[in-house]
């Protein structure tokens, strides 16, 4: 009888087999186990918990911190046939209201939610109703302090095991120390340690760590030699534009993507990339997550990331079609000490976190005590000027009172423009008799959408301006008229960051900032700062360090990285001088002069270490200042 995972396989995905692991990891979740899933960029993560959550009774509710991967997930479901909704900030409350009544009393299969909606006693109410078959929580390191993204509103997963104790948990990440593996158990309370894991060992991947003064220069000659199409990574948005110009200047085409950028923009961007109309995309580290491409040859970092897990998934994203592909991080000193200084200033004071939490209420002009569940675009950048505070001191001040549960930030995403009809069909239609301004709009929508009683319907007004032969500000107040006539709810499209108040706005001064917590953050960034930078300046196979790092003792150099490269050169100059060595002492004794200055291969150093090693060896001995062969070596 055929494998009914197989089958579902087969039948959505268009797949014959499961990747390696995929198969155990499902059967561990179909036979109700707590399972922790390390995979590497690529691996196929979500097909772990599609596949079971299709054979089990009910709901499967993903949680994911990146709104754009939850929103194309939803997407490639729907267009599988396959009924999902995610949840996220920036939607109404109204929106939300209507999603979760479908999840409770719908078809919907899989619902995604952004960990910061946990907060909400609205949306725990409503899962407490659901039949849930299971929990995926992805990108799971982020609950661990241990680990190098940790996202405080993770710590709010626990909750869940309240609502359904019954339920499995299903953790996935690429990128786990054994400490941060421990931590994600113990955070979700596993009733037992279960845990799936694929070597991190990347047989195909080619590490090199270059010290570099000339990186453009460099950069260049190696994307020529490579050939193929590849990723560059850099540390701002300034950064993408000008090395996407410097490489279309130099023949080679290239396109710059960071997050910046507005949705259709970056999809643009993405799909010529992924099509291979454009050979090289120059980025932040805002690109990568969702991107499925296989022939990517190199990967190459022209700053250096923050901990050797950033570094370890970016340069995972070369050669997944088990080529042969290259990461190659580039850097200077000045490199170095500019990580050292970001993190200096990334762990503010409590004094300065109180002023940012101060000035945020200003800034949104929020009343002592209000404030609460409220969601709102938020421009950093905007705010940080505004008041004259440093970026990175003020981006970690709010990251930190996320933590402590005062606020909730989510990234920048895209959110189509919305529409409901508040009425039902008679009153619309008086409404239509009454007001002919209106006449033409709902009927648009009405022939043109299915839903829009029951649903919020995503609309786009240039094509409805289009279609009504009218402008794009009309359609606008049309839309706005109906909702202020409260026969319809509006909601403009949005590319901002959002800000969620948890609690109430208070006086700064009772603001209660977990200072423990900081100081041990600081101390697991620092041990991360200094995890990469030894790495950098490490003289054992790359691969060996990074398989170290996460925990798995590994002693077989990769013979593929830099290191290993200059080793193996370095043998065989060795093993050529050792040949010369042995003929011309065969032929007689030589001073050690004569002897250095009559050798064709290598430098002085090399000649003088490997005659060394001979008398060590015994292979030539040393009799008055003369080198001669020894002839019972």
């Amino acid at each position: 009888m055929e494998d009914k995972s197989l089958i579902i396989l087969k039948k959505y995905w268009g797949y014959d087999s499961f990747r390696p692991l995929q198969q155990d990891v499902i059967n561990s979740i179909l036979e109700g186990k707590d399972t922790l899933a390390l995979m590497p960029t690529g691996g196929g993560k979500s097909i772990c918990f599609q596949i079971p959550a299709m054979q089990l009774e009910g709901i499967c509710i993903v949680i994911s911190p990146l709104i754009a991967l939850m929103k194309d997930q939803v997407e490639n479901l729907k267009k599988r046939g396959i009924e999902a909704v995610a949840i996220f900030s920036g939607m109404s409350k109204r929106e939300i209201d209507i999603t979760l009544d479908n999840c409770v009393f719908g078809k919907i299969k899989f619902l995604y939610l952004s960990p910061e909606r946990l907060y909400s006693d609205l949306v725990k109410e409503r899962i407490r109703y659901m039949k849930v078959s299971l929990f995926a929580i992805d990108e799971a390191h982020c609950i661990s302090q241990w680990g190098y993204d940790f996202r405080p509103p993770y710590l709010q997963l626990t909750e869940l095991r309240k609502l359904h104790a019954k339920v499995p948990f299903l953790a996935l990440t690429a990128t786990a120390t054994p400490k941060v593996v421990d931590d994600i158990q113990e955070k979700l309370n596993f009733i037992s340690p279960n845990v799936f894991r694929t070597s991190f060992r990347r047989s195909n991947l080619a590490y090199m760590a270059l010290k570099e003064e000339d990186k453009m220069g460099r950069m260049l000659r190696m994307i020529h030699k490579l050939g193929g199409t590849g990723v560059i990574y850099v540390r701002n948005r300034k950064e993408t534009q000008e090395v996407a110009a410097y490489l279309n200047n130099h023949g080679v085409t290239a396109d710059f993507y960071h997050a910046g950028l507005d949705n259709n923009t970056r999809s643009l961007k993405q799909e010529a990339w992924t099509n291979n109309r454009v050979r090289v995309i120059v980025a932040t580290n805002a690109f990568g997550m969702g991107i499925d491409k296989s022939d990517v040859r190199f990967v190459l970092h022209l700053d250096i990331p923050d901990s050797l897990e950033a570094y370890y998934q970016e340069a995972g994203r070369a050669g997944r079609d088990g080529k042969k592909a290259f990461p190659v991080l580039m850097y200077q000193q000045a490199d170095v000490d500019r990580l050292w200084d970001n993190f200096n200033t990334s762990f503010p004071s409590a004094k300065f976190i109180h002023q940012v939490y101060h000035y945020l209420g200003n800034y949104f002009q929020m009343a002592y005590g209000a404030g609460v569940g409220l969601s709102l675009d938020f421009d950093v950048v905007a705010f940080s000027r505004k008041y004259q505070l440093e970026l990175r001191p003020t981006l970690s001040a709010l990251k930190f009172l996320e933590r402590d549960g005062w606020i909730a930030v989510s990234e920048a995403v895209f959110i189509p423009s919305r529409f409901k009809f508040e009425v039902d069909f008679q009153e619309l239609y008086k409404l239509q008799v009454q007001s002919e301004r209106y006449d033409a709009v709902i009927k648009l929508i009405l022939r043109s959408f299915g839903g829009a009683f029951d649903f919020y319907i995503n609309i786009n007004e240039y094509e409805l301006a289009r279609k009504l032969k009218s402008s794009y500000q009309t359609v606008v107040e049309l839309l706005t008229g109906l909702e202020k006539l409260q026969f319809a709810s509006y909601l403009p499209k949005t590319d901002a960051p959002q800000l969620e108040f948890l609690r109430p706005r208070i006086d700064y001064k009772n603001l209660y900032i977990d200072t423990q917590f900081i100081a041990e953050r600081k101390e697991i960034k620092r041990k991360q700062l200094l995890a990469i930078e030894s790495y950098l300046r490490e003289k054992q196979c790359r691969s060996i360090v990074l398989q170290n790092y996460f925990g798995e003792p590994e002693q077989t150099e990769c013979g593929a990285c830099d290191l290993c490269l200059m080793k193996s050169h370095g043998q065989r100059i060795e093993r050529a001088l050792e040949e010369e060595i042995e003929a011309l002492l065969r032929a007689g004794g030589k001073d050690i002069k004569t002897l250095i200055e009559a050798l064709n291969t290598g430098d002085d150093v090399v000649k003088l270490k490997v005659v060394r090693e001979m008398l060590d060896k015994e292979k030539i001995k040393l009799e008055q200042d003369i080198y001669m062969w020894n002839m019972k070596g």
